[in-house]
């Protein structure tokens, strides 16, 4: 029955990401409803051409009538939210075994609702490099639906607080640092988007869940700064297009975060890391 659910969820989830590539590719433009449409040669596409992933499989990844190529994006995203669909479930699932109240379904509700803005969030950084205030925003209002619900589950009231103004603490010094250097050194949405983290995840795990984020975001950044040194030595008929990416890329390249804060915050949530110790501390306390 399980792995039955699971096969349904990261369908769900990729029915899901499908519908999350139309927000990525829409917000911010004078398109907001309608019917899908190649967007080289406008031809206006089918049910049968929107299938998640089959449908891109089927036509070799191009459009029926003027054989561009479709951009990997699609595919990836519904793979993604397919993925972390399923994964939300299977960390879910000893509901299943132990039993659960109403407002347990309503909290994994919210997070499926908060995961799937937090991809397509995550993707609209990738491509334009800022976050979306209507995205980033839904997000913290799910993440504290969570936080409430969780309090009517726990009514621990001191904790729940706790939380709450945790969230504040970890969102302020980062806004103040994109103040002072006037968004160079950081954006707003990163800022806005950490309200989120102890609210989701608690003060100790969302503290965690940020220094992950920051180690992934480092780690990426000078894994490029390496590359860009080592493909400098290699032959130009080699990776061309490659080399011409790279080559943009120093220590003043403007790299988006959000997708590292989002990373860093699942896998905390997933596996409940804490890298800091500091739930040892507060339960001692």
């Amino acid at each position: 029955m399980a792995q039955l659910l699971l096969v349904i969820f990261f369908l769900l989830g990729m029915i899901i990401g499908s519908f999350l590539n139309v927000v990525v590719l829409r917000y911010g433009t004078k398109k907001k409803n309608g019917r899908s449409m190649c967007f080289s040669c406008g031809k206006t596409l089918r049910w049968f051409e929107l299938v998640p992933m089959l449908s891109f499989l089927v036509q070799g990844g191009r459009c029926r009538g003027c054989k561009s190529q479709i951009s990997w994006q699609y595919i990836s995203v519904e793979l993604l939210t397919g993925l972390v669909f399923a994964l939300v479930f299977w960390k879910n699932s000893f509901l299943l075994v132990s039993g659960y109240s109403v407002i347990q379904l309503l909290v994994i509700g919210c997070e499926f609702l908060l995961w799937s803005l937090l991809i397509a969030l995550s993707v609209y950084d990738i491509k334009h490099k800022i976050i979306p205030e209507a995205l980033v925003y839904s997000a913290c209002f799910v993440s504290l639906l969570v936080l409430l619900l969780s309090y009517r589950e726990t009514y621990n009231l001191q904790l729940t607080t706790y939380n709450f103004f945790s969230g504040f603490f970890f969102a302020i010094p980062f806004a103040l640092l994109w103040f002072f250097s006037r968004g160079q050194a950081m954006g707003l949405g990163d800022a806005k988007l950490m309200l989120l983290f102890p609210w989701l995840l608690g003060l100790a795990k969302g503290l965690s869940a940020l220094i992950i984020g920051f180690w992934i975001g480092a780690a990426v950044g000078l894994s490029a700064l390496l590359l860009k040194m080592f493909v400098v030595h290699m032959p130009r008929s080699l990776y061309p297009n490659l080399r011409s990416k790279l080559r943009r890329v120093t220590m003043k390249s403007e790299l988006p975060f959000g997708p590292f804060l989002v990373l860093g915050l699942f896998l905390v949530y997933l596996f409940g890391w804490d890298v800091t110790g500091l739930s040892l501390l507060l339960q001692n306390s």
